[in-house]
């Protein structure tokens, strides 16, 4: 099936045989097999070639989460084009950015939102744009009901690019990573066998599909095991609970477990059927692993991955899965932590810049050569941005992003340390450690603070349970107050937020 055609051959695969298996369970109560989601992605194919898309011709989309959009996917996979998913949050002058920049053959977006995009495409000189809703209604849908249900896959290579993903811009412009049909494929099969991924499975899927996680991990890997999804526009605590007895593996984010672990539901006996929970896209503290731990039996399995990689490292399925670790190299994949400057590998336990080399990791920036020569070396190894640590055991710890790193008079602080401590204080929900600009210092190390909710704990008291555990550099000089920490849709603290925020304070 598919033949000639890298990724999407082995995609459809494990399909060949199943064809009226459950793809997906959908929310309205109907269930979507197999056959009837490649027969929907073979008809956008069609539409797409005949809209004049050509191998390489990036296909930008803008809309919110559907099974149509995941045809669109695979139809883009099919035509030999280049999909770029597009977070359905950016504004249309964010967008403008993007299509200037990918120049897309193709933009797809929301009903709604065509008014406001449509100058944003014609100023960039995309010349369609078409509309799909989370219904599966718009022009786009609509064109493609008149399209054949057969397509022969134009014949991509393993080095072809297969989708273009959009870092999400913390500093500087947004950079788009270029992951080809090995990369995508390396990392599906290598999840699957190392998660145990069956055809048995059934995942409940409440993650935005513009992202790594909820597109490349997720659906790749029930794609590539033949498994089935239980369907979720997003995250709804009942529905995902409804869902339980029935599933058999979560992936989530972390404030996914930390709003689950408040339903009174949650215990061992009521998710019997549930073999694997998985987390990512941000770090998940100790005290939710090991209250998940106490009240499910279950040890949630923490990951590493980012838009540029997809998955570097996992807790072992059968094995020790620690807390505040996201485990160890997956098969095939190098990971390392490197001085910064002098490029020299670290010994164990010893913090330095994580970086990474395998089939995993993507082919450079879009439009992009010399930051493309600044993270990814000659010989292969991508750096990260990322500081970490490994242990004698090869589990890696992820201790900040080095643009986190806080310099104070001449001492580096890492802001992970120290929001371990704050985080185990009584009356702290959360925090959030920042470098501020100081006269003297040249960055104060700052903390900013989510109270539990019947908790009135003061700055003194605070600044009192730091000392005698932090050297006085470390200890913050300041500290604020505040009802949430600023996320990302991946529950990623955005520090960056923070400094904007508080830089005047």
């Amino acid at each position: 099936m598919y033949e000639g055609n890298y990724l999407a051959q082995r995609l459809a695969a494990a399909a060949s045989d199943s064809g009226e298996r459950i793809f997906a369970h959908l929310e309205n109560g109907t269930d979507l097999t197999y056959t009837d989601f490649f027969n929907g992605a073979q008809q956008y194919a069609n539409l797409l070639i005949a809209l004049g898309v050509k191998p390489n011709d990036r296909v930008a989309v803008q809309a919110d989460k559907s099974i149509q959009m995941l045809q669109l996917y695979i139809g883009t996979v099919l035509a030999g084009g280049v999909f770029l998913p597009l977070n359905t949050a950016y504004t249309a002058s964010e967008i403008s950015y993007f299509l200037e920049d990918a120049q897309p053959r193709v933009f797809i977006c929301e009903e709604s939102r065509a008014p406001a995009l449509q100058p944003v495409a014609d100023a960039a000189q995309v010349n369609v744009l078409k509309t799909l809703n989370a219904d599966g209604t718009g022009s786009f849908a609509t064109l493609a009901e008149a399209q054949a249900v057969t397509f022969e896959a134009v014949p991509r290579s393993a080095d072809a690019l297969a989708a273009i993903l959009y870092t999400s811009g913390t500093t500087g412009r947004s950079k788009g990573a270029m992951l080809s049909h090995r990369n995508l494929w390396s990392n599906a099969s290598t999840l699957r066998d190392t998660w145990h991924f069956t055809a048995q499975d059934k995942l409940i899927h409440a993650l935005p599909i513009f992202h790594t996680h909820g597109l490349f991990v997720a659906i790749n890997v029930t794609l590539a095991t033949g498994s089935s999804l239980i369907f979720m526009q997003g995250f709804n605590i009942d529905q995902i609970m409804a869902a339980m007895p029935k599933a058999t593996v979560l992936m989530g984010v972390p404030t996914f477990y930390v709003r689950l672990l408040k339903h009174a539901q949650i215990e061992a006996d009521f998710v019997k059927n549930m073999r694997l929970f998985i987390s990512g896209s941000a770090p998940l503290l100790a005290e939710t692993h090991q209250s998940w731990s106490k009240l499910t039996g279950h040890d949630i399995l923490e990951r590493y991955g980012m838009t540029e990689t997809n998955m570097n490292t996992s807790n072992p399925y059968a094995g020790d899965r620690r807390p505040g670790t996201v485990g160890l190299p997956l098969p095939g994949v190098e990971v390392r932590v490197c001085d910064a400057q002098t490029e020299q590998l670290l010994a164990s336990n010893c913090i330095g810049s994580i970086e990474v080399r395998g089939p995993n990791v993507f082919s450079g920036y879009w439009n992009m050569p010399e930051k493309t020569r600044e993270e990814l070396r000659d010989n292969g190894f991508f750096i990260t941005g990322d500081l970490g640590i490994i242990d004698d055991q090869g589990y890696l710890s992820i201790i900040g992003r080095s643009k986190d790193l806080i310099i104070t008079g001449g001492y580096n602080v890492y802001p992970k340390e120290i929001e371990i401590l704050l985080d185990d204080i009584d009356g702290v929900l959360e925090s959030a450690v920042i470098g501020l600009q100081h006269a003297d210092f040249g960055e104060s190390v700052t903390a900013i603070i989510v109270r539990n909710p019947d908790s009135l704990i003061s700055e003194d008291a605070i600044k009192n349970a730091l000392q005698g555990n932090l050297a006085k550099y470390k200890q913050p000089k300041k500290i604020f107050f505040i009802d949430e920490l600023p996320r990302n849709a991946m529950g990623k603290v955005q520090k960056k937020n923070l400094r904007e925020s508080f830089d005047n304070q």
